[in-house]
């Protein structure tokens, strides 16, 4: 093996390795020199190496001999070309890397830059709010000046008012003594005159006392005596004369039978007004006519006269069991009133609001009938006059030609059991009245009794009933097609007329509908209505008028709490009554087939 330019050369012809020459050894390369002796190995550094010069000849000389020799120059110019090759292309990447550098030192200056911009908008922001501030605590400055020397002005003023006030009061409570002094002068002057006129003139007074007196008896005597002669005379001689008598005698008969027949023949008429034309003091409300309540509200009268005829069912939303159960009683009751046949009593319970009146309504319109509407609550306090107002109340009610829908809401407050303790003697005697007027079918008149807790109703009263209708209250489905109802109801007719101030926002009208409809769970219908009123509120007290998806559930979330705190309310026994009797909510809104529920429009 030999050494070449400091390429290694292998003696069996095999390609030269790329590897640095040896080391020489220690008398040569002076690489064994010992490190502690500096001053030899300056000298070694700059020692000439001629054994290196021999080998490089001995290695060309065999070089120039051997075969491979031309080989090895080409081995060597490729290497030399691929270290040129290496050398470009690091330039190459130095270039790139410098431009690389020039482009991550522009963005840093470009971030620099932004940054710089920056912080000064934000230095103008903050410059632009802090003047703000000084503006405004200048303005409150100036309105808490303003405002102050507003108010010691206005307590000037009042002391000003007060103490003219006070002057006036003075001067004027001076003038009134000042008057007062003068008239009780004038008095006491006129006073003491006259009492000087009458110390002077006593005599004179007595004497014409006297002849006052004596003539006034003098008078009274003579008509005394000449009334007594004239009637003595004049009944003497009707005494005598038996015609005339007779005839007195006959005229005053005559007089007392008038007298009784007129007051006879008056209670009779008002009677008879009071049953035909009159509204008994029971009745709240009637279709009816009435001659008073045409006189005081003659409009309603027209508008009722020209009323015909319509669906029982019409502006009520109801559960479709309910709501074909009412209709075939809608029809039967109308059938009924056509063919003059017996009407039937029915009692419709469930809790409140959920349209019990407004069918007992309808039902009497649909029929043709006239209805009249009155309270449990009216009767009890009435007391001893209650039976006559109860037996006025079922011949008024005969007296009607179309037939007559006697509809009675709060029934359990009058139509309690007899057998209780709480109820009153009065109480008892006009419950009786009421079963006595009740007791058999009528062509005239037909019951309708609403309640809340029939439970309470007299054995008896239950005997009167023909049918039971349960409204409960409305499931999802009603509860989404009341939310529809009354927000076009109050919300989109009153918008869509122009002619109030209430516009309503974009949203999706649908979709709010039954998320409120699932919000709702367990109020009824009355209380879903009035939330359309107090939609239709918040958008009166809004600023612009313009009601939108925001205030509408504001309003649904606070009747909710107030529901949730009206159920809090109730007692456990009212709890109890109403799932006993089957009015409570049910957790799922996908109600029974028998479930029935009902809410008024």
């Amino acid at each position: 093996m030999s050494w070449l330019f400091g390429v290694k050369r292998d003696g069996g012809g095999g390609p030269p390795t790329d590897m640095p020459p040896p080391p020489g050894d220690g008398s040569a390369g002076g690489g064994g020199g010992n490190p502690n002796e500096p001053e030899k190995s300056r000298s070694d550094a700059y020692r000439f190496d001629s054994a290196a010069l021999e080998r490089a000849a001995k290695a060309a000389r065999e070089l120039e001999s051997s075969r491979n020799a031309k080989e090895a120059l080409e081995l060597s110019k490729l290497q030399e070309m691929t270290r040129h090759s290496e050398l470009v292309a690091k330039a190459k990447e130095y270039e790139a890397h410098i431009e690389q550098m020039k482009l991550d030192s522009k963005r840093v200056e470009g971030d620099e830059r932004r940054k710089t911009l920056q912080e000064e908008t934000k230095q103008h922001q903050m410059r632009a709010q802090y003047q703000d501030q000084l503006a405004r605590k200048r303005n409150e400055d100036q309105l808490l000046q303003q405002s102050r020397a507003n108010d010691e002005n206005l307590r000037r003023q009042e002391e000003s008012v007060a103490k003219q006030e006070s002057m006036r009061k003075s001067t004027i409570e001076h003038e009134m003594e000042l008057r007062h002094r003068n008239e009780m002068r004038r008095l006491e002057a006129e006073l003491s005159a006259k009492a000087k006129i009458d110390r002077e003139n006593q005599d004179l007074t007595l004497e014409q006392i006297r002849l006052k007196a004596a003539e006034n008896r003098t008078t009274v005597l003579e008509s005394i005596k000449t009334a007594g002669s004239v009637l003595g005379a004049g009944f003497q001689a009707f005494l005598q004369d038996w015609d005339k008598v007779i005839v007195a005698a006959g005229g005053v008969s005559l007089l007392a039978l008038g007298v009784y027949t007129a007051r006879g023949a008056t209670g009779v008429g008002a009677r008879y007004i009071e049953s035909r034309l009159g509204k008994p003091s029971l009745v709240r409300e009637t279709s009816r006519f009435s001659v008073l309540e045409a006189f005081k509200h003659p409009v309603n009268t027209v508008k009722r006269l020209k009323l015909k005829p319509q669906d029982a069912l019409s502006g009520v939303v109801l559960s479709p069991k309910l709501e074909e159960r009412l209709r075939d009683v809608a029809i039967a009751t109308k059938n009924t009133k056509h063919n003059k046949g017996m009407y039937r009593n029915i009692l419709m319970h469930g809790p409140p609001g959920t349209g019990k009146t407004m069918f007992a309504k309808k039902l009497a319109m649909h029929s043709g009938m006239d209805f009249a509407i009155m309270t449990g609550g009216d009767v009890a306090p009435m007391g001893k006059e209650g039976v006559t107002a109860v037996h006025k109340v079922f011949d008024w009610a005969n007296t009607s030609r179309r037939g007559l829908l006697l509809f009675m809401d709060e029934a359990d407050a009058f139509l309690r059991k007899r057998s209780s303790e709480a109820i009153s003697e009065d109480l008892r005697a006009m419950l009786n009245a009421f079963l006595y007027r009740t007791g058999e079918q009528s062509n005239k008149f037909m019951l309708v009794l609403a309640s809340n807790t029939p439970e309470q109703f007299d054995w008896a009263i239950n005997d009167r009933l023909d049918e039971m209708v349960e409204f409960g209250l409305p499931g999802l489905a009603e509860r989404e097609r009341l939310v529809r109802l009354y927000f076009d109801k109050f919300v989109l007719q009153p918008a869509s007329e122009g002619k109030r101030r209430l516009k309503v926002a974009e949203m999706d009208y649908s979709a709010l509908c039954s998320k409120i409809a699932k919000m709702t769970q367990g109020m009824s219908g009355r209380g879903i209505s009035k939330l359309g009123v107090a939609w239709q509120a918040a958008a009166y007290a809004s600023e612009d008028g313009v009601l939108t998806e925001k205030m509408i559930m504001e309003r649904v979330e606070d009747a909710v709490k107030q529901h949730q705190q009206k159920e809090q309310w109730l007692s456990a026994q009212e709890r109890r009554e109403f799932k006993t009797g089957g009015y409570h909510s049910q957790k799922d809104d996908q109600a029974a087939p028998n479930t029935s529920s009902a809410a008024p429009v």
